[in-house]
């Protein structure tokens, strides 16, 4: 089993502050938002971030679901630090500063590429009691420029060290491609057999379905997986659980273990984040 080391991962995606706070009702009101939901800001949402900060003791961590699974990655590798890299765009203003610092607590590299036009990418959590009101402000997220930044020949190099490369953002892939069904094992076969430039290695497609069965394809087997039990109480935030699972996959990936260990990983992550608020963790993992 190969040992991590420094840039082996490399992820890619829309970098966001996530900002958590026990807000209370007038709150929810003033911004017309319900107690358990998920939307984009609007432009009636754009004063929430600051006052939101102004106006409770909030925690912030580095979010956005790519940054959030090579962050769960790096945690449970523990050492060495910055296995992880993580490209992705923010603005030069105080909330960029605290992400960039927020990543380096979590030992991810994090290379960003900055830009004066739009502010830095938030989610704001809003607790009440025990619900979630999730307002996220993609911004600067949006502005990456690949000839700014990708292209340099310093984070080109990065790109190069790696050995996993994870990109999300490929929702609604079934529907985009015409699968024309809803049967989980059915849409990852169909996507085994896409066309495929690498024909030396074998495509992996796996699919997480929440609660149900984990669906694997290799070439053309279909394998289900189930997941770790756990009780519902147990159950505090289920948001971070997607990509808690592909940050312990790729934890056990860059490891060159087999597929079952992979989903074994990514199970165990999952079933940490879902019983605490937010893609959070503990100071170390207990797998084995």
């Amino acid at each position: 089993m190969p040992t991590p080391s420094e840039n082996m991962l490399f992820g890619m995606g829309n970098p966001l502050l996530d900002i958590s706070a026990v807000v209370d009702k007038d709150f929810l009101d003033k911004f017309g938002l319900k107690p358990n939901d998920q939307i984009l800001a609007e432009d009636k949402h754009k004063a929430l971030f600051e006052e939101i900060v102004k106006r409770n003791k909030v925690e912030y961590h580095a979010g956005g679901s790519t940054q959030n699974s090579v962050k769960i990655a790096q945690w449970m590798l523990q050492k060495p630090h910055k296995v992880a890299t993580f490209f992705g765009c923010i603005g030069k203003d105080d909330f960029g500063k605290i992400l960039k610092k927020k990543a380096e607590e979590a030992h991810v590299d994090a290379h960003y590429y900055e830009q004066t036009e739009e502010p830095t990418g938030t989610c704001a959590a809003c607790i009440t009691g025990d619900n979630r009101s999730l307002v996220a402000n993609l911004a600067a997220a949006n502005c990456y420029k690949k000839e700014k930044h990708l292209d340099l020949d310093s984070n080109w190099e990065l790109v190069e060290k790696a050995k996993v490369y994870y990109i999300a953002e490929a929702a609604t892939f079934a529907k985009e491609l015409g699968f024309e069904t809803d049967d989980i094992a059915v849409i990852a076969h169909k996507t085994q057999n896409l066309p495929k430039e690498n024909a030396k290695r074998q495509r992996l497609v796996v699919f997480t379905q929440g609660k149900d069965d984990t669906v694997a394809t290799v070439g053309d087997e279909v394998t289900m997986f189930p997941v770790l039990d756990i009780d519902q109480n147990d159950i505090v935030d289920t948001n971070g659980a997607g990509d808690a699972f592909v940050g312990g996959f790729l934890f056990a990936l860059v490891q060159e273990q087999s597929l079952e260990e992979c989903i074994r990983a990514g199970h165990y992550a999952a079933n940490v984040i879902i019983r605490r608020v937010g893609c959070t963790f503990p100071e170390k993992p207990d797998f084995h």
